[in-house]
């Protein structure tokens, strides 16, 4: 139970689940060359979690004394589980996935996108030893890589291929992801803000340099109140021109209901937050609506697909 706390498992069948949404619920239902047999598929999946895993034991380890601070109950990593162990677990996770990557490069005939596991497990480690004290570069990398984990999929199951005669197909696969990519890019970095927020606390006892630190609290909030209504506007101009004038009323509906009032609704959150409860029932929501977010793919497939 404690090595499932440390390595945070709803997050990771969250990242899992956005992976299966993407292949099942919109690569398969398109009709295009995929490139990926399933074991394939599996294998890129294990290789992302169990990266992502050994980043979060690795955060942990380097925050152990402001997680004392911020969340003193929640503390694993030198309480539970001894450092030393934890370094394993870490060296372990991390090495498996990017054993798994080697495996599935290889497996589609392009050895050198191995390096791709490399980067993103070295990267985790630089933000958890040094980039996540700098005022908004630690936020930025880290919904950079959750964003990368929908771009990793074009990558490895819609690029190898690709070919002249079906470019354009493929291409216009691929730029879907690219945009869902990019909401999950901006939503996680509000939510990083916000729990910077959050944790200001302990974060400044420690000498940290997070964004609420360095320009305090009021203006960061209106920061993350100004980035939160990027996705929202957008997402009604989009819900307009390509839901509601097409008659795709169920994704329509979907996106209004479970996407756009919850972001309009965490907006309103945002601006209203004093507390740290405020701002960690902001974060909390901001997970569900990257969840119901990534899900909108398969629900406006579908309806594409039944109302064609």
């Amino acid at each position: 139970m404690n090595f499932l706390k440390l390595i945070r498992i709803q997050n990771l069948l969250l990242l899992a689940l956005m992976q299966l949404t993407f292949r099942f619920g919109y690569l398969e239902l398109i009709n295009i060359p995929l490139s990926l047999f399933y074991w394939q598929y599996s294998l890129l999946i294990v290789a992302t979690v169990l990266i992502a895993a050994g980043g979060y034991v690795i955060n942990d380890i380097f925050d152990q004394e402001t997680d004392y601070e911020n969340k003193s109950k929640k503390v694993i990593i030198g309480t539970i589980i001894p450092e030393s162990k934890a370094y394993t677990i870490y060296a372990a996770l991390t090495i498996t996935g990017v054993a798994c990557g080697f495996v599935l490069a290889n497996s589609v005939g392009h050895p050198n996108f191995a390096v791709i596991f490399v980067l993103i497990a070295t990267i985790l480690y630089f933000y958890a030893s040094s980039l996540k004290q700098i005022a908004v570069v630690g936020n930025i990398v880290v919904a950079a890589l959750l964003a990368f984990s929908v771009i990793i999929i074009g990558i490895f199951d819609i690029y190898p291929n690709t070919f002249d005669i079906n470019r354009a197909q493929m291409s216009l696969a691929f730029s879907i992801l690219f945009d869902y990519a990019k909401f999950a890019f901006i939503i996680n970095l509000v939510r990083e803000i916000i729990k910077d927020i959050e944790d200001i606390e302990g974060d400044n006892m420690q000498g940290m340099r997070t964004l609420p630190i360095v320009i305090g609290t009021a203006n960061t909030t209106k920061i993350a109140f100004a980035l939160i209504l990027i996705p929202a506007l957008y997402l009604l101009y989009y819900a307009k021109t390509n839901l509601f004038d097409y008659d795709l009323y169920y994704g329509l509906g979907y996106v209004l209901v479970l996407v756009i009032a919850p972001l309009l609704f965490c907006a309103i959150k945002i601006w209203n937050a004093k507390e740290k409860a405020d701002f960690h029932f902001i974060s909390i929501l901001l997970k569900g609506i990257i969840f119901f977010g990534i899900l909108s793919i398969a629900v406006i497939t579908l309806n594409i697909k039944h109302h064609a």
